[in-house]
Formats: C-alpha cells, sequence, structure tokens
C-alpha cells in the first residue's frame, strides 16, 4: 500500500485547494515581479535624455568654434557627436526591447512609427542587437584614436583594438549559438 494519498481519498482533496492558491498566490507574485523593472528603465530613458543634451551642448560648441576648429578637431568632434547618437540608439534599443520582453507588452500594432524589429523581439535578438551597437561604438572610438594618432598613448591604442575584437569574438559567438538555438526551435 501506498505512503501518500491517492487523488481521490478526502485528505488529499482537502489539502490540494490550500495547496494551489498558494501556489497561485506565489506564481502570481513571481509574475508580477517583473514590473521591479520598469523604474530600471524609467532611469534609462532619463540617461537618454542626458545624452540628447550632452549631444546639444557638444554640437552647439562646434558651432561656436567652428572657425577656429582644424580639420582633425572638427571631425573628432563629429564623430563624438556619432559615438552620443550610437549610445543613445544603445539605450533607445534596451528600453523598448527589454520592457517589452520582461515586464509588459507594447500595444503599439497601429502606430504609424512601430519600428519593424520590435515585431521579432526576443532575448536573443536584443543580445545580438546589442552586441552589434558595442562593435559600433567600439569602432567610432578606435576611429577616434586612430584620427588622433599623434595624441594617444600607443598602449592605450593596443586595449582599443582588443577590446575591439573581443566585441567582435562575442558578437560573432552569440549570433552562431542564436542561429543554433534557432534551428533547434524549428525541429
Amino acid at each position: 500500500m501506498s505512503e501518500h494519498p491517492s487523488p481521490s481519498t478526502p485528505a488529499s482533496k482537502a489539502l490540494q485547494p490550500s495547496g494551489n492558491a498558494i501556489e497561485r498566490t506565489f506564481e502570481y507574485a513571481v509574475f508580477a515581479s517583473r514590473w521591479i523593472q520598469a523604474p530600471l528603465y524609467g532611469g534609462l530613458i532619463v540617461a537618454e535624455l542626458l545624452y540628447a543634451y550632452k549631444f546639444l551642448v557638444e554640437l552647439w560648441e562646434m558651432v561656436l568654434h567652428i572657425n577656429k576648429m582644424d580639420e582633425t578637431v572638427f571631425m573628432l568632434g563629429v564623430l563624438g557627436l556619432i559615438d552620443v547618437t550610437m549610445v543613445a540608439n544603445l539605450l533607445t534599443m534596451v528600453i523598448i526591447g527589454g520592457y517589452a520582453t520582461f515586464v509588459s507588452k507594447l500595444d503599439l500594432e497601429q502606430h504609424p512609427d512601430r519600428p519593424d524589429w520590435l515585431t521579432h523581439v526576443d532575448p536573443g535578438t536584443i543580445k545580438i542587437k546589442l552586441a552589434a551597437s558595442l562593435i559600433g561604438i567600439s569602432s567610432i572610438h578606435l576611429l577616434k584614436a586612430f584620427v588622433d594618432v599623434a595624441n594617444e598613448n600607443p598602449e592605450h591604442i593596443k586595449w582599443k583594438i582588443f577590446i575591439h575584437m573581443t566585441f567582435l569574438a562575442s558578437a560573432i559567438l552569440l549570433a552562431w549559438t542564436d542561429k543554433i538555438m534557432q534551428k533547434e526551435k524549428k525541429h
């Protein structure tokens, strides 16, 4: 005879509803905990606003001093603006993609400005897009170092190249891993 009561015994029926209610409550709390991330995305929006402010300040400085800048300084200024823009793009991807993936569905099906990439957002896609953005940002930093090579420490340039290659290798591995996982999902 089994030591555990069978599902048809009165004792097990009495225990199931309270056990299920506790389990349902706990599962609801676990699911609701995703909203803990919402203030984090709000903070990233503030950071993006600060990046927009930084962009405008740098652009205004360039406008004021355009006649005093040589071509190299101007190019470094433009690369700085591109860098700020790419970081802001990265923030946008993290905010929208992360919120839609981990917190709550965005009801934007009818919105005319809805980004195309939002239709197929999942954690793997976000990781690959983030890795590609980091490569772009790293490329800008490396290009700035090459443009201003006379004022750069050669050791710093070596480290920038190493970090860039690390980002590149990581992105390739992430994309390869995601491709393998997509093949397994299809089977």
